[in-house]
């Protein structure tokens, strides 16, 4: 296959131009400008169209096993895939938990059976999420573990943090943190503030994610470990993540898109389509984001799709599950609200989809072009105008706070090892 007239942004290299790739078995083995066709080659024009590494989303939930009626991990990679990405990072909250051999190896047979498409799954930190024994780390990474995490909950114990923190990184891996002090959430529904009061809800503090993430990184400063935050959302976490790379702490972090593009006051119908964990916060945090996404603070933009059923979002807010869709508007929200808007230049957004999550989680074959290479890209094209229409989602999940936005920005097509698959 031979890939013509693309533009090629590889922020692994900082390339950035208009380029030919030619695709043998799988592999890139030719980058260069105006290659000749072999005989028999397939020619794909990718005139006016960019062409990244393949996307990589290091936070998502598919819910199976044990919650199928959500997501299936075939649908859910059905759903990644019309979104772009050619690798997606699993969580562990399923029932039963992926916190033993057994389970990871089932979850990866599910996967090569539905798609192929880079599945790397993170297992738990502790055993069932109870934060009270920590899993067989060395026994999950022979089996296919990138990473660890307890999330959709906290690590409370911090005792066995820094332990799990210390032998984690023992064997070359890493924590992802759901950073929430539960004490303080207190079962509340959305952020605590002026929104809150007026619905009469009960509200989330955000020191509820920053006191968390305070306490945690002095555990990473005691043991000098390498630690990642998932879904950050508030100005001080901002902040505090700032403040400890500034130190020199081996600490990453991620946001989503509905961090960026949404605040509290859309929740003003009392519709809990917009019900996220951690909730969605002020313009002020909203700000922050966006500024620790152009400074280096925040290194990633994962989706943490975490889809739910209809019935469920359909119910009260009060008692409607937390979680939304995201892997088919991620990219698309993120082009439209920061590129489009002229808040961050393109290689710089790419990279967060793309080498960074790569290098965080020691990904092979994925976040770069270069000959030598697995072929894993995604084909972008950045003015295409479309409505987001989550009833045409491949996830389960078919409510979206996105639904019926006008975005601009499009994955148009992927290619996995070598295989391409247009997109919808």
């Amino acid at each position: 296959m031979l890939l013509k007239n693309g533009k090629i942004i590889n922020p692994a290299n900082n390339f950035e131009g208009i380029s030919d790739i030619r695709i043998e078995n799988g592999i890139i083995t030719e980058i260069s400008k105006n290659i000749m066709q072999n005989e028999n080659e397939e020619i794909v024009d990718l005139t006016g169209m960019i062409v990244t590494p393949g996307l990589i989303d290091m936070h998502c939930h598919l819910r199976e096993p044990g919650f199928n009626a959500k997501e299936t991990i075939k649908t859910g990679i059905a759903s990644a895939i019309n979104g772009g990405y050619t690798a997606i990072c699993p969580m562990a909250n399923t029932n039963p938990q992926v916190d033993n051999a057994a389970t990871l190896m089932y979850v990866i047979s599910k996967a090569k059976e539905a798609g192929d498409i880079g599945f790397y799954p993170i297992c738990a930190v502790t055993k069932g999420l109870k934060s009270e024994k920590i899993v067989n780390v060395s026994e999950l990474l022979d089996n296919g573990a990138i990473a660890f995490s307890d999330d959709g909950k906290p690590v409370e114990n911090m005792h066995l943090l820094r332990e799990a923190l210390k032998y984690i990184n023992s064997h070359n891996s890493i924590i992802i943190s759901h950073s929430e002090d539960l004490s303080l959430a207190n079962n509340g529904v959305i952020n605590e503030g002026k929104v809150s009061t007026r619905l009469g809800l009960k509200g989330i503090p955000s020191i509820t994610e920053s006191l968390a993430i305070a306490r945690e990184l002095e555990i990473v400063r005691s043991v000098k470990g390498k630690y990642h935050f998932a879904h950050v959302s508030t100005k001080r976490s901002v902040e505090l993540i700032r403040q400890a790379k500034k130190e020199g702490l081996n600490v990453t972090a991620e946001t989503a898109p509905h961090y960026f593009s949404l605040t509290e006051d859309d929740m003003i119908d009392y519709d809990a389509k917009y019900k996220v964990n951690p909730p969605l916060r002020t313009k002020e945090d909203l700000n922050a984001i966006v500024d620790g996404l152009k400074d280096g603070t925040i290194d990633v933009i994962a989706t943490d799709h975490a889809p739910h059923t209809v019935h469920e979002k359909q119910m009260p807010i009060q008692d409607a599950p937390m979680g939304i869709s995201g892997f088919e508007t991620a990219l698309g929200i993120t082009l439209t609200y920061l590129y489009h808007t002229n808040k961050m230049n393109l290689k710089d957004i790419i990279r967060k989809f793309t080498i960074a999550p790569a290098s965080i989680l020691n990904i092979r074959n994925q976040g770069t072009i270069e000959e030598g290479k697995e072929a894993n890209l995604t084909i972008i094209d950045i003015n295409e105008e479309w409505v987001a229409d989550a009833s045409k989602f491949k996830s389960k999940c078919r409510i979206s706070p996105f639904d019926g936005m006008n975005l601009k920005g499009k994955a148009k097509k992927i290619i996995i090892k070598g295989k391409i698959t247009d997109i919808g």
